[in-house]
C-alpha cells in the first residue's frame, strides 16, 4: 500500500485537533492537512460532550495561557460562529457566594476578571435576585458575556471547512506513534504509515500514551476524572435563567456543581467530578485495569489523595447519592427538588498530574523536532480551540524536523 502524504498531520479529531487543521490551512493556501481520529466520528470524547459554555476568562491565572488564549479564542470563536451561521449566545452568568467564607474568593475573582479584561459587575442579594429569581445568595458576580454554543456544530462547521480547503479528516485510524525523519514526519498507524512535513498531537485523553511512543518525554501523566452530569426536567427550567456558578475553591481544578443553560433550550446540572476508572471510562461499570493501574502506582496520585482526599470523598458521595446532589445544587437554587432532575450523559475530563502530586493548572505543550504535543488541554480549552490552533500553528512554523 502506498504511504499517503499531507503538509500536515494531526492526531485526535476532537476540537483542538480540528482548529489546528484549519488555521494551518487557513495560513498556508493550499497545503493539505490529514487528521486522524481512532474513532468512527469526530468530538467522540470530551468535545462532544462538552457543556456548550463559552467562557469569559474570569478564573485564570493573568498573564497565563489559559487566560491568554481563553480570551483571544473567544473573540475567534463568536466570529466563527457568526460567519458561518452556528447559534451561539452571550446569555451571561452569575457567580455566587453563598457563605461568608466565599466572599474573600469572590472579590479576589472580581480582580482577576478586571486583570484579565473580562467584563463583570457585583451584586448584592437583592440585585441578584433581579436577574436569577431563585438562587440565593450573599453576594454575586454577573458575567454577561460568557455565552453558550453546540461545539459538535461547531466541529462539524471546522472539518466542513478543512475538507473544502484540500484537507482530510480520516476516522477510524488509531495513531500508534510519530517518528520525525528525513523530510518530515511518519505516523505509524493501525492502518498503515502516514507521511507529513509536520504533525501535532492532539490527542486528548491519549496525548501522553502517543508522546511516549514518539519518544517524547512528559513528566506528567493524564490521570481521567469524570463529570456527572443531571438535566432539568421541563418543568424546572424556569429556575435558571441563564448560568449559575459557585465561588470555585482555587486548590481544586474543578468550577463546582452548577446550572447551564444549553443552546438546545435545556438546563445541565453539574459536574460531580470523580476519579474515572478507565480514560473513557463514563460510568462506574466501564473499568480499564491498564488505565487503573497507570493512576494507581503513581506517586503524584497518592499525593493528590492525601492532600484532596476529603474533598474526593464528597464527590463520590454526590456520585451514588442523588440527594447529595440535590443538596449541593439547593445551595445555589433552594426550589431544587431531586424529582426535577434525571440523568445526563457523563463526560471524562483530560488532566495531566504531576510526580508531586499537583495538576497542571495550565495549558501545556512539547516540542520535538517537526512535532507539537498538546499535553494539557482541558476547560476552556473548547472556547480556545482556535487560539489554540493559531498558537500550534506558530510553533509548527518555528519547528523544523530534522533534513
Amino acid at each position: 500500500m502506498a504511504e499517503e502524504r499531507a503538509d500536515l498531520l494531526v492526531v485526535g479529531g476532537g476540537i483542538v485537533g480540528l482548529a489546528t487543521a484549519w488555521q494551518f490551512q487557513r495560513r498556508r493556501p493550499g497545503s493539505r492537512a490529514m487528521l486522524l481520529e481512532k474513532e468512527d466520528a469526530i468530538a467522540a470524547h470530551q468535545t462532544g460532550r462538552n457543556s456548550g459554555v463559552i467562557h469569559s476568562g474570569i478564573y485564570y491565572k493573568p498573564g497565563s495561557l489559559k487566560a491568554q488564549n481563553c480570551r483571544e479564542g473567544k473573540r475567534l470563536l463568536e466570529e466563527f460562529c457568526a460567519a458561518e451561521g452556528v447559534p451561539f449566545e452571550r446569555c451571561g452568568k452569575v457567580i455566587v457566594a453563598t457563605r461568608e467564607e466565599e466572599l474573600p474568593r469572590l472579590a479576589a475573582l472580581e480582580e482577576r476578571a478586571r486583570a484579565n479584561g473580562v467584563d463583570c459587575a457585583r451584586l448584592g442579594p437583592e440585585a441578584l435576585r433581579e436577574r436569577e429569581p431563585h438562587a440565593v445568595g450573599l453576594a454575586a458576580l454577573h458575567v454577561p458575556e460568557t455565552g453558550i454554543v453546540n461545539y459538535l456544530t461547531v466541529c462539524e462547521k471546522l472539518r466542513s471547512q478543512i475538507e473544502a480547503g484540500g484537507g482530510e479528516v480520516r476516522t477510524g485510524v488509531r495513531v500508534l506513534r510519530l517518528r520525525a525523519e528525513a523530510g518530515g514526519v511518519r505516523a505509524e498507524t493501525e492502518a498503515g504509515d502516514f507521511h507529513a512535513g509536520v504533525a501535532v498531537n492532539c490527542a486528548g485523553l491519549h496525548n501522553d500514551r502517543v508522546a511516549r511512543a514518539s519518544r517524547a518525554d512528559p513528566e506528567g501523566r493524564i490521570v481521567p476524572f469524570r463529570g456527572e452530569y443531571y438535566e432539568l426536567m421541563p418543568e424546572a427550567r424556569s429556575l435558571c435563567r441563564h448560568l449559575i456558578y459557585p465561588v470555585a475553591d482555587p486548590a481544586f481544578p474543578f468550577l463546582g456543581v452548577h446550572f447551564t443553560r444549553m443552546i438546545g433550550g435545556g438546563v445541565e446540572c453539574g459536574p460531580n467530578a470523580v476519579l474515572a476508572l478507565a480514560r473513557e471510562g463514563y460510568d462506574w461499570r466501564t473499568i480499564s485495569p491498564r488505565d487503573c493501574a497507570e493512576v494507581l502506582f503513581s506517586r503524584g496520585f497518592w499525593r493528590l489523595a492525601w492532600k484532596h482526599g476529603r474533598t474526593a470523598l464528597g464527590e463520590v458521595h454526590r456520585s451514588w447519592s442523588k440527594a447529595a446532589f440535590t443538596r449541593a445544587l439547593q445551595r445555589l437554587i433552594p426550589e431544587i427538588r431531586a424529582e426535577h432532575l434525571k440523568k445526563a450523559p457523563a463526560g471524562v475530563r483530560a488532566q495531566v498530574l504531576l510526580p508531586d502530586g499537583a495538576l497542571v493548572d495550565d495549558f501545556l505543550f512539547a516540542d520535538q523536532p517537526g512535532v507539537v504535543h498538546v499535553l494539557n488541554a482541558p476547560s476552556p480549552a473548547a472556547t480556545s480551540a482556535l487560539a489554540i490552533g493559531a498558537a500550534v500553528a506558530d510553533r509548527l512554523e518555528r519547528s523544523a524536523a530534522p533534513a
